[in-house]
């Protein structure tokens, strides 16, 4: 009876214990989710075992029961042992902190491989788009331009090889008034040389103007405004003979002929080039078969083409004393080339334009061209001259545009057969071409109006 009463209170109080254990575990599935009540419910489980069998009484004696209350104790410690450790709630200020980045997978082991491993393919970068002033700027600095050292090596050689013929002729000619030599052309003034190898030295002849007039080219038997004729004046009361230029007359004209043909006996013949040219470490011979005045310099470094210019100032006229082919002598040249030079250093300064860029870039593709070599120099800087009293925006932004603008006033010109001097409308630029060279000329630039990168192409 006893025992019964025993076993009824042990009912009774699992009864309560187990309504208690409902409780939390209802209100822990709240809070903890199913996951954490599951854990709990078998933790308390085992906790309860634990205490039933330290709370009830055992048959003392007995080894199986000792055996077996030892045995389900360590069943309940497996089971705490194997419930897996419950989720951490997040809580509320949890959510502002920031993320952690996911744990990178450990790299594995490299495996040592006997064949090299190949380098991997890099795709190519498409090429940028150039715009026509971009292409023309490469073009320029790659191709065109002139190295620096090449000029300076260049004009140095000239400089003193002027230096030294103005010697000789002052010692050999003490009787003739020449002026000071010096230097010219695109290399020196930086207005397109596509190489260093061409620069022209001026020699002044100072006539007295009491006793020389300048004849208009109109009333030559030319008819040619750019060709002019000197005439001696008051051969009746100053005769041949009070003018040191009197033993150059022909007609009662200064012959430029007669004047090279001296200049070149004294070139060829009467200066010890082969002592000059070992002074300066180059080799330079005067050019015997052309009638022009003419030295070719060869150096370690440049070959360089130098030309004797006899130049003839006077009423405001620069004439040089290169005549056309023909029996017609005694015609000197009007030459432009000091105004143009000025003139578009004169604009360029006025508005920073970049005139002298454009003509640099146009003179050294027209030069490199077959087709376009004889519109260099003058031509195309009487254009820029032309262009540039309807055209104002010559900024370096604009190059392009006045590039094509250039060559849409050369298809317009050469359309006409006619392109009159910036410094007088009456003189044809034009007048020396032949009508094929002008068709060849026209056509090619008409291409290249709609295309302009067919004149950067290799020639």
């Amino acid at each position: 009876m006893g025992d019964f009463m025993r076993q009824r209170s042990k009912r009774q109080e699992d009864s309560g214990l187990g309504s208690v254990l409902d409780v939390l575990l209802a209100n822990a599935r709240l809070v903890l989710g199913v996951t954490g009540a599951a854990v709990l419910a078998i933790a308390t489980l085992a906790v309860k075992r634990l205490i039933d069998r330290a709370t009830s009484p055992r048959d003392e004696g007995d080894p199986k029961a000792e055996q077996k209350t030892l045995e389900e104790s360590w069943q309940d410690l497996a089971l705490i042992k194997a419930a897996p450790n419950p989720t951490k709630k997040q809580r509320r200020e949890d959510l502002s902190e920031p993320l952690l980045a996911p744990a990178q997978p450990p790299a594995p082991e490299p495996r040592v491989c006997s064949a090299p491993l190949e380098p991997p393919r890099l795709e190519p970068i498409p090429p940028r788009c150039l715009t026509l002033q971009e292409k023309l700027l490469s073009h320029y600095s790659s191709r065109l331009a002139v190295p620096e050292v090449e000029a300076s090596l260049a004009l140095q050689l000239a400089r003193s090889i002027c230096t030294q013929l103005q010697r000789f002729l002052r010692s050999k000619c003490p009787e003739l008034p020449l002026g000071n030599l010096f230097l010219s052309g695109a290399l020196l003034d930086g207005l397109g040389a596509l190489a260093a190898d061409r620069i022209h030295i001026m020699l002044p002849v100072v006539l007295d103007t009491a006793l020389w007039s300048l004849i208009p080219g109109e009333d030559t038997v030319v008819r040619n405004p750019q060709y002019w004729m000197i005439k001696r004046t008051d051969l009746e009361y100053f005769p041949r003979g009070c003018s040191p230029w009197d033993r150059f007359i022909v007609g009662r004209y200064l012959s430029s002929n007669m004047l090279n043909e001296t200049l070149h006996k004294l070139l060829v013949a009467s200066i010890n080039w082969p002592a000059i040219g070992s002074l300066l470490g180059s080799i330079i011979h005067p050019v015997v078969a052309s009638q022009e005045l003419k030295l070719e310099v060869k150096h370690d470094q440049v070959e360089l083409s130098i030309t004797l210019f006899p130049v003839v100032e006077m009423e405001d006229k620069v004439l040089l004393a290169a005549p056309p082919e023909g029996l017609v002598e005694n015609l000197w040249l009007e030459s432009f080339y000091k105004a143009e030079v000025s003139k578009v250093k004169e604009l360029d300064a006025g508005d920073a334009g970049a005139r002298q860029h454009c003509l640099r870039i146009l003179n050294g593709i027209c030069k490199s061209h077959p087709t376009l070599h004889k519109l260099s120099g003058s031509p195309l800087t009487h254009i820029i001259l032309h262009l540039s009293t309807t055209s104002s925006d010559w900024a370096e932004e604009s190059l392009a545009e006045r590039f094509q603008e250039v060559l849409e006033e050369l298809v317009g010109y050469l359309e006409q057969g006619v392109l009159p001097s910036y410094f007088d409308h009456r003189i044809n630029l034009f007048c020396e071409l032949l009508e094929e060279e002008i068709d060849e000329m026209g056509f090619m630039l008409y291409r290249a109006i709609a295309e302009p990168e067919l004149l950067l192409k290799e020639q």
